[in-house]
């Protein structure tokens, strides 16, 4: 009688480690219905599922679950680095206008408070006419104007 109960007790504490090593397999066939298996289907992709989580691994040679999360992983890398490149170029854009905005603006105060302006050409000094300056003043206001307003969003690249 020990040797009964202790043999079904041992097939009964065996019995879920037999259970859970059987393989299922799904896998659709060429009319869309979808197959569950023991067996692998021979020629046809296959997923091997995990019974007793629910989850499911490519059984057809895929990557595995490790390689995947690695490889989205540098993915999400290389887009965040992306984006880090595109913010330093934008601030670069940002204090470049910035810096033509100032300029603009320094350049028009001068002009509009000298009623002469010394330039230097050639190696000699002269003075710009009236027409000249108003060129000038034309020019340095749509500078300011450009750079000085907020940033438009930029179309070109």
């Amino acid at each position: 009688m020990n040797k009964k109960i202790l043999t079904l007790t041992l097939l009964m504490a065996m019995a879920p480690a037999i259970a859970t090593s059987a393989s299922v397999y799904k896998w659709t066939d060429e009319n869309g219905v979808i197959h569950f298996g023991d067996r692998q289907p021979t020629g046809m992709a296959a997923e091997k599922l995990n019974v007793r989580s629910g989850t499911s691994s490519e059984a057809s040679g895929g990557r595995s679950a490790p390689q995947e999360r690695l490889k989205k992983m540098e993915e999400q890398q290389k887009t965040r680095k992306e984006k880090e490149l595109e913010t330093a170029a934008e601030e670069a854009r940002r204090k470049q206008r910035e810096a033509n905005c100032a300029t603009a603006r320094s350049n028009l105060d001068i002009i509009n408070r000298n009623a002469r302006i010394r330039v230097s050409e050639n190696g000699e000094q002269r003075y710009l006419s009236p027409e000249e300056i108003a060129e000038q003043r034309t020019k340095f206001k749509a500078l300011a104007e450009e750079n000085c307003n907020p940033e438009t969003v930029n179309t070109q690249s």
